[in-house]
């Protein structure tokens, strides 16, 4: 009974920090949506996003205290997964080896051997013919999709890297503040994973392309799409970071538009082009002002030829309002960095400067 005893408690911090932790992702994205039509909800946002952080950064001397009392608990290897996806074992140890890999330095050897386990458990839960592990796959790997673009927009907004806004408008005000709050309770160590390096940074985004990559190898590609495409503010912050962060975020950006491209959604058509319409107006600036990389290109050649043409075709998709936003958007940032020429949209602008021209016509007389 001892020892039962023990574990419960032990696994209260846990259970709660995952509790929270789900009602944020989910809840995120709600706010997301909102806070495009209403300030006042983006300004509530960053400071919900600084709680959670404050709350993280609290949590493990806390859980540590309860672990020095009972040291059998802590090889039971228990661990409960994001909200109600870790109701069973499977799902807890996944949970805990997506939550690892965002954790542990990629220079440590224990990195590979995590990350390789991972891929393992993903593997064989999609090859196994059984629909609740299809769905256990999808909800953990999204969550933790989500979990680390969280953590990437934290560490650039502690790092003061960017100010949200394609024109380099919006929140700075507010984007200082919460840079401060960070700093002030010490966010940036443990196991919140926000670092205080580039590199750090760096390592998250490249993890959220394995982790679109592995909800695209399941099946599941419009959800790490439907998360990147709502990510405005961190494709807000992304114009003024590293170089090589952003060659990683166009990574990232590159990978969803093709699987954008590809995949067969049952969403309705009006959800589809709102979706498309998220995507360019969030990630195009950042396609024409980081793609040229430091030390290397970040896209190859034949990679940004079959990119521009994907960017075409989607434009095209767009209706003739939206078409005219997102060609002005491109021609401000195409035209901003002189040291790029990519991605070169000049056909689509002709064509949409055509058919403009074309309203003016006077209508055919029957």
């Amino acid at each position: 009974m001892g020892m039962m005893e023990n574990s419960a408690i032990f696994m209260a911090p846990l259970l709660l920090r995952n509790t929270v932790t789900s009602l944020l992702v989910y809840a995120d994205k709600s706010i997301l949506v909102l806070a495009e039509k209403y300030n006042v909800l983006e300004i509530f946002r960053y400071l919900v996003i600084a709680s959670f952080l404050f709350f993280l950064r609290l949590f493990p001397s806390f859980s540590q205290s309860l672990k020095a009392d009972d040291d059998s608990t802590q090889s039971s290897g228990y661990f409960v997964g994001y909200g109600g996806v870790g109701d069973s074992g499977i799902g807890r140890a996944l949970s805990q080896l997506l939550w690892s890999v965002n954790d542990i330095p990629v220079s440590s050897s224990k990195y590979g051997i995590v990350r390789s386990l991972a891929e393992q458990l993903i593997e064989e839960n999609n090859k196994e013919d059984i629909e609740a592990l299809r769905e256990m796959n999808r909800t953990v790997l999204s969550a933790a999709f989500s979990r680390t673009l969280c953590l990437v927009e934290a560490a650039m907004l502690e790092l003061g890297q960017g100010r949200v806004g394609h024109y380099g408008a919006g929140f700075g005000p507010v984007c200082y503040q919460l840079n401060r709050l960070l700093r002030a309770v010490g966010v940036g160590s443990g196991r919140v994973g926000v670092s205080r390096s580039g590199n750090s940074m760096e390592k998250l985004a490249a993890e959220l392309l394995w982790l679109a990559e592995e909800l695209a190898g399941c099946g599941f590609e419009e959800e790490a799409v439907e998360r990147w495409a709502s990510a405005s503010n961190l494709a807000g912050l992304s114009l003024s970071a590293e170089p090589r962060l952003q060659g990683s975020l166009v990574k990232v950006s590159a990978f969803l538009f093709k699987q954008m491209k590809d995949m067969d959604s049952e969403a309705t058509e009006e959800g589809s082009r709102q979706t498309k319409m998220k995507m360019l107006t969030s990630w195009l600036p950042l396609l024409c002002r980081g793609s040229n990389g430091t030390d290397m290109p970040v896209l190859s050649l034949s990679e940004r030829a079959e990119l521009e043409k994907i960017l075409e075709d989607t434009i095209a998709m767009l209706q003739h309002e939206e078409q005219e936003q997102v060609l002005s958007l491109w021609l401000h940032h195409f035209t901003y960095c002189p040291s790029s020429d990519w991605p070169n949209l000049h056909a689509s602008y002709a064509r949409w400067c055509t058919t403009s021209r074309k309203l003016f016509l006077p209508p055919l007389k029957m």
